[in-house]
């Protein structure tokens, strides 16, 4: 049986990263899927080049294994773990990063991400022997345009760099240029994904919450609310110029460009979060293992749904944009 391509546009947005690993651990049991490629920013770029990496090491078992070993390491709960957020430590960050800057209460510019990835990811084969394509996107800080880095380009720096909340961390030096968290400027990247994808189906995995009931009053909530929305924003913009892409060729008539025939065959799907009970609600420096166990079993059993529904019925999926 010929295997169904696809290319995965992965959203950044903390802990909540944890659906999407999930996800891709469903998707990695389903032996009639083939990954072309893969974009993303934050948590999504971290989540990406594991799936790589490992990938490259072993085939789908081997990127599992690595996958649950980077989120076990990032959520061990001991005094000495690679990040200790408790509930007390989250609420302590969140109200010196009001007060304080990075350079102020880490002028070092520790970031026990790194010495993670470091260890968990071999960037020299990633760059070398990647079986899937790969677009992590950064945000440049003098002009808050995006960079894109490809397979050959991408190194710790380039995958810190896409994670960088600048709140927290020191600005990510490459090239001369410093960069932020790549969610300020495409959360994913989707539409160059769109463009340089061989593959027709393309599934988005979104982790940032888009709804919220009520209005929230503190100003935690009121922050994590802002982010939500503007981050999503991001997404929604990609989407309607691809709706816009393809409204132009219908009206010029230049469907025989290679460029709108591809958008012609292109079908956009969605594996949501938002069903995630109290999401909205959550905090994204949640790294405690109860946490992040639950999103993964949430974002397994999204992907359950999704394949269930897109292999027993190919017409049953999301095709927004082809509409």
């Amino acid at each position: 049986m010929a295997k169904k391509n696809l290319s995965l546009a992965l959203q950044g947005g903390g802990s909540f990263g944890a659906f999407t690993w999930g996800v891709l651990d469903r998707l990695l049991e389903q032996s009639s899927i083939a990954i072309d490629m893969v974009s993303g920013a934050s948590i999504a770029a971290v989540n990406a080049v594991i799936l790589a990496d490992g990938l490259a090491e072993g085939g789908p078992a081997a990127a599992r294994e690595r996958l649950e070993r980077f989120w076990t390491r990032v959520s061990d709960p001991s005094p000495f773990g690679p990040f200790g957020l408790t509930s007390a430590t989250i609420a302590a960050l969140e109200l010196s990063t009001r007060v304080f800057s990075p350079y102020q209460f880490n002028p070092l510019g520790l970031n026990p991400l790194r010495q993670i990835l470091a260890e968990e990811v071999d960037f020299a084969r990633l760059r070398r022997a990647s079986p899937v394509r790969l677009l992590v996107a950064a945000t440049r800080v003098k002009d808050g345009r995006l960079r894109l880095f490809r397979n050959d380009e991408i190194t710790l720096d380039a995958v810190l760099a896409s994670a960088c909340l600048p709140l927290l961390h020191h600005a990510v030096e490459i090239e001369g240029e410093s960069y932020w968290d790549g969610g300020y400027s495409a959360n994913p990247p989707l539409r160059q994904l769109v463009i340089d994808s061989k593959a027709d189906d393309i599934v988005v995995v979104q982790i940032t919450p888009q709804k919220r009931d009520g209005v929230p009053h503190l100003s935690p909530d009121i922050v994590r609310r802002v982010n939500q929305i503007t981050f999503n924003s991001l997404l929604q913009k990609e989407i309607e110029a691809l709706v816009d892409l393809v409204e132009l060729c219908k009206k010029e008539r230049i469907f025989r460009s290679r460029c709108c025939r591809k958008l012609q065959r292109l079908r956009l799907h969605f594996i949501a979060a938002e069903h995630v009970e109290g999401l909205p609600q959550a905090n994204a420096l949640d790294l405690g293992r109860p946490f992040l166990s639950r999103l993964k079993e949430a974002g397994r059993e999204a992907a359950e749904d999704w394949v269930k529904a897109e292999f027993a019925d190919p017409q049953s999926a999301d095709t927004s944009v082809a509409a």
